[in-house]
């Protein structure tokens, strides 16, 4: 009986990467998702997760919200995505630890664009979920000059150490 609790209870999924598939899912997205699964971390990566015929709101929304750490790789045409917006927005409305990587862009230069396709409250949610991103201590990388295995481990730790960070405050209320 306790083994079919167990089913029950677990997560989807430990962590949700959020990520512009153009510009990453062939590199670090992919390559996190990878190195993530063979330690053992259920790890949600859309390309991995879904098959034809899933809606995507509903299983991208439910593992946000089953996750307890999510990655935002933030690359050059993230903001473009009303998706990648949707998923940022949704893992800081339900305070989910995030670690950002920013992938060949800065903190900075990642901006909210009126194009005539969101509603105002959209943009007022989607402006608040990136500034909180930006004011979160994360990984940059250059892709052209930057070292990719220290990339790749750093991301790893750095994803593992706030995943056992999340767990034992989770132990401490308990």
């Amino acid at each position: 009986m306790q083994r079919y609790i167990r089913k029950i209870v677990q997560p989807t999924c430990q962590v949700f990467i959020n990520h512009r598939g153009i510009d990453t899912k062939k590199n670090i997205a992919g390559l996190l998702f990878k190195d993530l699964t063979s330690m053992g971390v259920k790890s949600f990566l859309d390309s991995k997760n879904m098959k034809p015929g899933d809606n995507l709101f509903h299983h991208i929304d439910k593992a946000i919200i089953g996750c307890k750490v999510g990655v935002a790789v933030f690359s050059p045409r993230y903001c473009n995505s009303y998706f990648c917006l949707h998923e940022l927005a949704l893992l800081m409305e339900t305070k989910k630890r995030v670690v950002p990587i920013f992938f060949d862009v800065k903190p900075s230069q990642l901006m909210v664009k009126d194009d005539g396709t969101c509603s105002e409250k959209e943009l007022r949610r989607f402006r608040f979920a990136l500034k909180e991103a930006q004011n979160t201590v994360g990984i940059t990388f250059d892709p052209f000059n930057g070292d990719w295995s220290e990339l790749l481990k750093d991301a790893t730790n750095a994803v593992v150490m706030n995943l056992l960070e999340v767990e034992g405050e989770k132990n401490k209320k308990w």
